[in-house]
């Protein structure tokens, strides 16, 4: 068993954490954080796009190394679940279930793997075994895909309300340019 969850610790978390490494240091054919954070902004309503794509990054990078090292599991699987959660609404519903077609049968795949792994615990080849620490049962599974669950929603809502204010306020400032433009433009007997 301990094996067995370290086979699946390694392959989620080295998956999560290369995804990271993508966003975060352009590695594994990625485009770093410029080319990232573009994509976010333009595509995914995500403002600025930079800081979202860097905390996303960070995210799975921390996360998956976390969890691939067994360091403080229930935590790792959270940010897991949470990313997952953003990327699933954001990018892959609209596609269906199926990852072929762009679905979101990846994400709940690694989703799943982390949250049982909150449940089960990181098995005896871990930090958190190593270090005395039982954070693993029903309730550290409840906390761990109830927090990335709230987190990721935050995350969904939050783009939904930076995107509308930013669209007010440019909408805001081209209504009063208009205006000053207008008060102040000279008449045809002024000139």
């Amino acid at each position: 068993m301990n094996l067995g969850l370290l086979l699946l610790r390694l392959v989620v978390g080295l998956a999560m954490a290369s995804h990271g490494a993508q966003k975060l240091f352009g590695w594994f054919g990625g485009h770093g954080v410029s080319g990232t954070g573009a994509f976010f902004e333009s595509q995914l309503g995500f403002k600025p796009g930079r800081t979202h794509a860097t905390m996303a990054g960070l995210t799975e990078f921390g996360a998956g190394l976390a969890l691939a090292l067994g360091l403080l599991t229930p935590l790792a699987a959270a940010g897991i679940v949470g990313i997952m959660l953003v990327a699933v609404v954001t990018v892959h519903v609209k596609n269906g279930f199926f990852a072929g077609e762009g679905g979101y049968e990846y994400n709940l795949v690694l989703a799943t793997a982390a949250a049982s792994l909150a449940f089960t615990g990181p098995g005896r080849f871990s930090i958190d075994h190593a270090l005395g620490w039982d954070l693993s049962g029903v309730v550290w599974g409840c906390v761990s895909v109830l927090f990335g669950a709230v987190v990721g929603a935050c995350v969904l809502a939050g783009r939904g309300r930076l995107q509308e204010a930013d669209d007010a306020t440019l909408a805001g400032g081209r209504e009063v340019g208009l205006e000053r433009s207008q008060e102040r433009a000279p008449t045809d007997t002024e000139v």
